[in-house]
């Protein structure tokens, strides 16, 4: 098979901008399908650090610090009407039209800002790979979790009037093993990674700390930083690895409905147990009582913080491995690619295609 991936105009597929779980996701998605044997093709910043079959720039470095500012990258807005997206997106259209064949796969990751690309090539098949984010506009989408996806499939309708897609998907968050290595545990405080804003629940995290007397570690960036707790700014996944390997617990207590998460189960697979609220993509990812616990209230929120100490480190972190290493969601990827090259065919009456081939859809629901 053959992929045609576009990154964001204003990050590059490096480590380096790992803070960003959409270019992360294009890293690593690149590197599976090349790992299968697949042709890549990757359209993005002047930086890579994927394994593809050729990289193609579509803005330069210069362009890219102009329109991130003196923001943090995370902050930069998805908009295909502004200036530096349409141009990215004019220019990757034009570079994937020189480059495609018969039965290639356009993969997006950017949502509703990626469609003029879509529409710029209208006889290719078009994915979302990785929607954790509510600007659908593919046909053909892999959502990060059966939350979101059901989510997305009743935000503009009725839930009782909402039919499912038989050609969507759900494939979790994936990493590298070997960026996140088992940790001791061995430090003297809770963590948090991640966005510094409200909504991420990153006063929870505090007032809980508060509460019970306990330090308390932030990292991200972001404008909001609480009154309690150690700051340390933006972290590197070598050093953001290093925190959730030592840390007691890492709190991820998302007031929103998560789509995924991904510093949860990064924390997991560094043996550290997560604390969380009690919806979104942890009920599928957080087994309670086993990788951490969900919660909806102080009381247990506290409890919690006492609970988790009790948690068997090498068991939470082989069950992350186990579900969200890049070996094992990379089949899931290439199964459901060969779903939708039946399309090309019968579609959904195709017989026999993937008959070797059995789905494993564990979850969380040890």
């Amino acid at each position: 098979m053959r992929f045609h991936v576009v990154a964001l105009p204003h990050t590059q597929v490096t480590k380096e901008f790992a803070g960003c779980a959409y270019t992360e996701k294009v890293r690593r998605f690149c590197n599976m399908m090349k790992g299968l044997g697949h042709t890549v093709y990757l359209y993005a910043g002047d930086e890579n650090e994927a394994q593809v079959d050729e990289h193609i720039s579509c803005i330069s470095e210069t362009q890219r610090r102009i329109v991130v500012g003196n923001k943090p990258y995370v902050e930069a807005p998805f908009d295909y009407r502004l200036p530096h997206w349409q141009k990215f997106n004019k220019k990757a259209a034009a570079e994937i039209k020189k480059r495609a064949e018969k039965h290639d796969f356009i993969c997006v990751i950017g949502g509703a800002s990626h469609k003029p690309i879509a529409d710029a090539l209208p006889n290719m098949m078009t994915v979302e790979f990785g929607v954790g984010y509510a600007g659908v506009f593919a046909q053909y989408r892999v959502y990060e979790s059966y939350a979101w996806m059901h989510a997305i499939y009743a935000q503009h309708k009725n839930a009782a009037q909402v039919d499912g897609s038989f050609f969507d998907a759900v494939i979790p968050g994936y990493l590298d093993p070997d960026m996140f290595p088992m940790g001791k545990g061995d430090g003297d405080y809770y963590l948090y990674v991640g966005r510094m804003i409200p909504r991420k629940g990153i006063d929870i995290a505090a007032h809980i700390c508060k509460t019970i007397g306990a330090r308390l570690i932030f990292a991200g960036p972001g404008p909001h930083i609480p009154s309690y707790g150690e700051y340390l700014g933006p972290v590197g996944p070598e050093k953001r690895a290093e925190l959730m390997g030592g840390a007691i617990a890492t709190f991820v207590p998302t007031l929103y409905l998560e789509p995924f998460g991904n510093v949860n189960i990064e924390s997991q697979a560094c043996g550290t147990p997560v604390i969380t609220t009690d919806w979104g993509a942890f009920t599928e990812t957080v087994v309670q009582g086993v990788t951490g616990y969900r919660c909806r209230n102080v009381e247990e929120f506290i409890l919690a913080t006492q609970n988790v100490k009790n948690l068997d480190r090498q068991a939470i972190r082989d069950r992350a491995i186990s579900l969200y290493s890049v070996d094992v969601i990379a089949k899931q990827y290439e199964y459901y690619f060969q779903r939708l090259m039946t399309l090309w065919e019968d579609g959904w009456y195709t017989e026999g295609n993937n008959a070797n081939t059995v789905r494993d859809d564990r979850r969380g629901e040890d």
